[in-house]
């Protein structure tokens, strides 16, 4: 899930299973025998929720990796970029090196 927000819904003999959710609230909703089980769904994400008979296995903690959905992709291929810009005056160097001293010389 990424950025979603349930409101006034009911879960009835649900199972979440390996759900990575990103921004993802539950807003007075109603849980009834509801299994959890490798989720990243922790108790702040459940805004005034019921939870009834419900249970939650292997809970995933951590850095969870977010995004603003506008300039990610722009910001990371452009900071990829500026390093591949840094290191090309270092390759044009060893280039022009090899081929004056020889490759052996310049292993060694």
């Amino acid at each position: 899930f990424k950025s979603v927000t349930f409101e006034d819904s009911l879960f009835k003999n649900c199972v979440f299973e390996d759900i990575t959710s990103l921004n993802t609230y539950f807003r007075n909703c109603t849980f009834v025998n509801t299994t959890f089980y490798n989720t990243d769904l922790e108790q702040y994400k459940f805004v005034d929720s019921d939870l009834i008979n419900c249970t939650f296995f292997h809970i995933r903690t951590g850095c969870q990796i977010s995004f603003d959905d506008d300039y990610s992709a722009y910001w990371i291929y452009f900071v990829n970029f500026l390093g591949t810009l840094a290191v090309l005056p270092g390759n044009i160097v060893s280039a022009l090196l090899m081929d004056r001293i020889g490759r052996l010389t310049m292993l060694g």
